[in-house]
């Protein structure tokens, strides 16, 4: 059988050099590999489904499997992590704790954005402080023109507004226009702001302190394999999920080879060893049922937020043959 030539789109991780560079292969596949930003991905996939095999937004997989016009079919290799407590920015002059944001003004790129899902979980699930409680205002972090990547539809008592024109959602906080930030960058201002900080002074110990209450790592990407090319090729997802989970452990194997540092930073080893002890030896795991609790909480809230028409479940989202890993 000769190999399916494929575009791969992804960022460049240290989980994924292995399968940009050659050194480890998906089995059938011919990669032509793109290094992409993750919004470049994203636009281009939900706009057009641009490429065979890419990385992709777990937030707008969501919607368009909810909505039953999902163009990728969805394979758990979760490429993207991260605790989102670093991702709540406010004018620290006025809000001083989560509970202040009641009533507030807070701005987003995007209102269904990944990112922005898990931060108004913590809010409200943690703090009390629903998406109803606070009046959102969208525009770019730094264009201020940025548009949603989908269309959504939300619940009525959620007040969305735009941006005035010209003005990002950086310069709205920096003046003052704004409360709050959420986004899975930082705001770009220029030299900084004396009133601009993070929700939690110390977002690490938050963090930590979430995952030991939940054991919920949150997963942002997922990755997506052109539904076309799986009707056609069935065992093609397996081997995707394969071909990204050898990835991940070279990775791994790498990062715990302490000779010579891989990562251009100091006390990554001491880092090592403080994520597992927290969070076990596979902290950053793959596949359906490790992930669960963490994929089902996600979608419960990506729900009741209004961004899904109905409760999606993993085997909703995820290719059957992906839902259970082989053993020998």
């Amino acid at each position: 059988m000769s190999k399916l030539r494929l575009s791969v789109a992804v960022g460049p991780y240290d989980r994924t050099r292995a399968l940009i560079d050659g050194s480890v292969q998906i089995d059938g596949v011919t990669p032509v590999c793109m290094t992409l930003s993750p919004e470049e991905i994203f636009f281009r996939a939900f706009r057009n489904a641009e490429f065979d095999i890419c990385e992709l937004s777990l937030s707008s997989s969501t919607v368009k499997t909810a909505q039953g016009n999902f163009p990728y079919v969805g394979v758990p290799a979760f490429v993207s992590r991260a605790f989102r407590h670093t991702s709540i920015y406010v004018r620290t002059d006025r809000i001083k704790k989560p509970a202040d944001l009641k009533g507030k003004r807070v701005g987003l790129p995007e209102y269904q954005l990944t990112a922005n899902v898990w931060a108004r979980s913590i809010l409200e699930d943690d703090f009390g402080v629903k998406p109803s409680d606070i009046t959102w205002v969208r525009g770019g972090i730094e264009d201020a023109d940025r548009p949603e990547k989908i269309t959504i539809k939300l619940p009525p008592d959620v007040k969305l507004e735009a941006a005035p024109a010209g003005k990002s959602i950086s310069t709205l906080l920096a003046e003052g226009a704004i409360d709050g930030f959420i986004a899975p960058r930082p705001p770009t201002i220029p030299g900084g702001h004396p009133h601009v900080g993070w929700l939690f002074p110390d977002p690490v110990a938050a963090a930590k302190d979430y995952f030991k209450r939940t054991g919920i790592f949150p997963i942002m990407h997922i990755v997506g394999v052109r539904r076309e090319l799986v009707d056609k090729h069935p065992w093609l997802p397996c081997a995707v999920l394969k071909g990204f989970e050898q990835a991940k452990a070279k990775a791994l194997d790498l990062l715990s080879d302490t000779s010579a540092t891989k990562v251009t930073l100091p006390f990554v080893e001491e880092r090592l060893h403080e994520a597992r002890d927290l969070m076990g030896a596979d902290f950053w795991s793959y596949g359906v049922a490790p992930n669960r609790k963490t994929l089902e909480t996600f979608f419960r809230h990506h729900h009741s937020q209004g961004l899904s028409s109905r409760l999606v479940t993993p085997e909703n989202l995820f290719h059957p043959s992906t839902l259970e890993a082989f053993k020998l």
